[in-house]
């Protein structure tokens, strides 16, 4: 006897995936993952990119339409699992995983006071949401975009920091003094923190609107200092800043 399928629906062509802003590959594994095109659309719309993340958020009970709540706080799948094993809704969890709780059990009378609660915490808002979205459409992962979410920082202005792996507190402390996201990662690479970037040249007597200068052109805030004493003017070293970021391999136009 045959299984009539008729009744199935059938995948869409791929030239509509095509036509939707997919790329061949992606619509294929939307495909095999049985998403039709408009619950794929849906899930890339709330900030979940790929067809193996939507099938995650799926098994740990998320939708298109709850998932943006979890992923503003930084959640991964297993994470939202975790918290709803142990009792607790996705807003509450949202809000204890955001404060830097990790998934633990309570008792009945926790529960009790705990239901219906509304959803609070700064991270709930648009402003906020949108950045966390800005950065995980880059490829940035959930873990590494949120804390320059909870920093404030908006995602246009994040990208290139979180980018390159560089801690948001560090970031805050290094484009306050001037430096680029570039130039900040050779400060790290070099074994240099922010904190003790701004501690060298404040001690040198060097002003802080030019230790961004200095630094990038390869000067210790000793050598910064020693110059600025004999006449050679923060110009000079913005020139050697200029022709270091021009020899950079991979240079952004």
């Amino acid at each position: 006897m045959t299984t009539d399928h008729a009744d199935e629906p059938r995948p869409e062509p791929l030239h509509e995936w095509r036509r939707r802003g997919f790329t061949i590959a992606e619509a294929r594994q939307w495909i095999e993952d049985g998403f039709p095109i408009h619950t794929a659309e849906r899930w890339r719309g709330s900030g979940v990119y790929t067809a193996a993340e939507a099938r995650s958020w799926r098994t740990a009970g998320a939708t298109p339409f709850t998932v943006d709540l979890w992923l503003r706080a930084g959640m991964t799948p297993r994470d939202a699992v975790q918290w709803r094993e142990l009792g607790y809704s996705p807003e509450e969890a949202a809000d204890r995983h955001l404060a830097g709780e990790r998934p633990h059990p309570r008792g009945w009378l926790g529960r009790l006071l705990h239901r219906g609660e509304r959803p609070g915490g700064a991270f709930a808002d648009e402003e906020r949401s949108h950045s966390m979205r800005e950065l995980l459409r880059t490829g940035i992962p959930a873990g590494r975009a949120r804390p320059y979410v909870e920093a404030g920082w908006t995602g246009a202005d994040a990208v290139e920091w979180a980018k390159r792996g560089i801690e948001a507190g560090q970031a805050r402390v290094f484009e306050a003094l001037g430096l680029s996201a570039r130039e900040a990662e050779r400060v790290l690479s070099s074994g240099q923190d922010a904190l003790s970037l701004m501690t060298e040249f404040w001690r040198a007597g060097v002003p802080i609107e030019e230790v961004a200068a200095w630094r990038a052109a390869g000067f210790t805030g000793e050598e910064a200092a020693r110059m600025r004493a004999e006449g050679v003017g923060v110009e000079q070293a913005e020139v050697l800043r200029a022709l270091t970021e021009g020899d950079e391999p991979g240079r952004e136009a």
